[in-house]
């Protein structure tokens, strides 16, 4: 923080007011034109920092049971997620699981605001003041608490110009990594066709036939074992955790066992690893033989259609029986060795994004300490 900066307690400069539901919600709830906007935190897009739309509106008449927003106000969740800032692109009404700011007297830049209400120091305040046992809630009073440095209007413009600059650069390669992965699939539809329609017209095979399912191999390992360390932990959706369950030594393919539901997943079912590696029960392990290769499974498995294969409602489940009958494209395997190639230029290009993403990172978090640290 730099000196001379004025120092005041956020709600001395911003108003500071609490949601509000109207209840019983559904009564409420309407798909008229003259509806109003019901945010909620679903609305939100991850990694934006605006919303701009709502999924659901309530009747006018709930106003006056909730709280008015409006476009330009920030709004911060108070409970689960506490402490993430949105600055609002609509007008709506907001639930008592949100918190509403507003610079009434154009104090901040709001982009500067923005990066500011979302730094490190700031969250970690909002943390230290958080009450509710497992669940941390926030109020208004603790935020009105919470001390800001304010620096002169050209300031805040320089500072959210330079961080733009480079959240702006990491946002580009992102996309850059969704080109690329986009391409894959596209390389993978050009030589094979859709998993789905089969328009190539391929013989199949049954999964089962051309992998030995490892599943029936898993082994406990000890408490002793539950530690951190350096050898990677995958479960059914590749998320790093912190309990672990088996150990595989060797290459294979993770297919998520549960979590499967296709319209909410957010990671692949499947994707292969190699070397000594921890699995949890909800992820099974195939290993292939020497006639078809991992990347082709793959990307054959992420593209299929497994909703006829997968059991339950409340909690999706994809079966080892279920999974071991899929039927398989039986392609030669020059060609799969051949779109492996392809895929490996792909990931290399992809590996250096990242790292350039990493450094950016690290120079953002830098920059972002020097402002607000």
């Amino acid at each position: 923080m730099k000196q001379g900066w004025e120092i005041k307690k956020l709600g001395e400069v911003c108003v500071i007011e609490r949601g509000g539901s109207p209840r019983p919600i559904n009564a409420f709830l309407t798909d008229m034109e003259d509806g109003i906007n019901w945010i909620k935190i679903g609305d939100a897009t991850p990694g934006s920092r605006y919303i701009t739309s709502t999924q659901e509106k309530i009747k006018p008449e709930g106003i006056k049971k909730s709280r008015m927003v409006y476009k330009g106000d920030f709004i911060l969740s108070n409970s689960m997620s506490f402490g993430k800032p949105y600055i609002l692109g609509i007008d709506g009404c907001i639930h008592d699981g949100w918190l509403v700011l507003r610079d009434n007297n154009n104090i901040f830049d709001k982009n500067f605001l923005y990066y500011y209400l979302t730094s490190p120091n700031i969250y970690q305040e909002f943390k230290r003041l958080a009450v509710g046992g497992v669940v941390n809630n926030l109020n208004s009073e603790l935020v009105r608490s919470v001390k800001v440095a304010i620096p002169p209007l050209p300031v805040q413009e320089q500072i959210v110009s330079e961080l733009d600059l480079l959240s702006g650069i990491i946002e580009k390669k992102r996309e850059q990594l969704k080109e690329l992965d986009a391409l894959a699939q596209s390389i993978f539809y050009d030589m094979f066709g859709d998993p789905i329609t089969n328009e190539k017209g391929w013989e199949v095979k049954k999964l089962n036939t051309i992998c030995d399912n490892l599943d029936y191999q898993r082994k406990p390992i000890t408490a002793k074992d539950r530690i951190e360390g350096e050898i990677p932990y995958y479960g059914a959706s590749g998320i790093v955790d912190h309990v672990r369950d088996y150990i595989f030594d060797g290459d294979f393919l993770l297919v998520s066992e549960d979590g499967a539901n296709l319209e909410v997943r957010h990671t692949p079912i499947a994707f292969p690893i190699k070397g000594k590696t921890w699995v949890n029960n909800h992820a099974h392990i195939l290993r292939f033989k020497q006639y078809c290769t991992q990347v082709f499974m793959e990307y054959y498995i992420n593209l299929m259609d497994i909703s006829y294969i997968i059991t339950g409602c409340a909690q999706p489940k994809l079966t080892q029986a279920n999974l071991n009958n899929i039927n398989v494209f039986d392609t030669p395997l020059n060609l799969q060795h051949q779109f492996a190639t392809k895929i490996e230029a792909i990931e290399k290009q992809k590996e250096l994004i990242k790292q350039s993403i990493s450094e950016t990172e690290t120079l953002f978090n830098a920059r972002m300490q020097e402002h607000f640290g």
